[in-house]
């Protein structure tokens, strides 16, 4: 075998939003058929691919026994770095779009969203999960909050994210309580086990612990919205197809979410000052600190945000 008909290892790495994000380029790699025997690694333990239809028998983890002497000492190891492409540091694609450009070489295009396939049991578990939301707090809709990105850490009682992409913790103390107002019950979606007790909430905020991914994927189908930032909820709201508002701050719309689908609402907190921070390219200190405050909201646009949460009409 000639050195340019290897098949092709796509090794992908980083945050669970990135691997979702990829799905589209790599079921379009299958659907070309010009390399059937390629293979995708997952840099860490990952299943959000378990169940497709043509790439979950590809898939495999960076654990999986024997892997480079049965596989990858005869392939082509690719390392796809969305973050690299040009078009996507200059806004003119998005994270699946870039990964596309990388893998499939066919420039800008219009892609399908990522397939997620949920058992039957992942289904009615999810489902099962947000019926005793609601009866347990009398609500009919529920609401998916989603606050933090990856880079979040908890220092005593703060939050910081030195990528500034995560909701203020004080501002999302105000956006809960507001969406109780509103008659929602609130289920929060976080690593961080969060007290709430002197928070004043007129109800209690439901903080489910140790749940998967592929269940928060079910949780949030079955959702009536979702609210989150730049992180992994919005690309499993999008996937499953449920209506979610996505507060931004350091990062584009273009790059990192879904501002021309329908039922997606990006709250652009960073439109007017926020500075393209080069991550995976260069460090830039400056523009961190430049970017520091962009997710810091007024009490006039935490109600903004609950309003199209509630899917108030919204004033242009």
């Amino acid at each position: 075998m000639t050195e340019n008909k290897r098949p092709k290892a796509f090794f992908l790495n980083g945050g669970m939003g990135r691997i979702i994000s990829a799905i589209p380029a790599l079921e379009k790699y299958h659907e070309a058929n010009t390399d059937p025997d390629f293979i995708i690694v997952i840099e860490g333990i990952c299943d959000i691919l378990n169940g497709h239809p043509t790439l979950d028998g590809k898939t495999y983890d960076m654990y999986h026994k024997n892997l480079f002497h049965t596989k990858l000492i005869n392939m082509d190891i690719v390392s796809p770095e969305p973050y690299r492409v040009n078009e996507y540091f200059n806004q003119k694609c998005s994270i699946a779009q870039a990964f596309d450009i990388l893998i499939n070489k066919q420039g800008i295009r219009e892609l399908p969203r990522p397939t997620l396939v949920l058992s039957k049991e992942e289904l009615l578990t999810a489902r099962k999960a947000i019926d005793e939301i609601k009866e347990k707090t009398k609500k009919e809709k529920v609401v998916i909050v989603q606050p933090f990105g990856r880079a979040i850490k908890q220092i005593d009682n703060s939050f910081v994210d030195a990528s500034n992409r995560s909701i203020e913790f004080f501002n999302l103390k105000n956006i809960i309580r507001k969406l109780m107002e509103k008659d929602f019950a609130v289920v929060l979606m976080s690593e961080f086990g969060i007290d709430f007790k002197d928070a004043g909430f007129p109800d209690e905020v439901a903080l489910p612990e140790k749940v998967q991914l592929r269940q928060w994927a079910g949780i949030i189908k079955y959702a009536d919205v979702f609210l989150g930032c730049d992180s992994v909820g919005q690309h499993l709201a999008y996937a499953v197809g449920t209506p979610a508002n996505v507060v931004l701050g350091a990062t584009y719309p273009q790059n990192t979410s879904y501002p021309d689908v329908e039922n997606f609402n990006i709250i652009d907190l960073g439109q007017m000052t926020r500075e393209y921070d080069p991550i995976r390219i260069s460090f830039d200190e400056r523009i961190s600190r430049k970017n520091e405050t962009i997710m810091n909201m007024t009490p006039e646009i935490e109600d903004y945000v609950v309003s199209a949460v509630n899917g108030d009409p919204i004033e242009e």
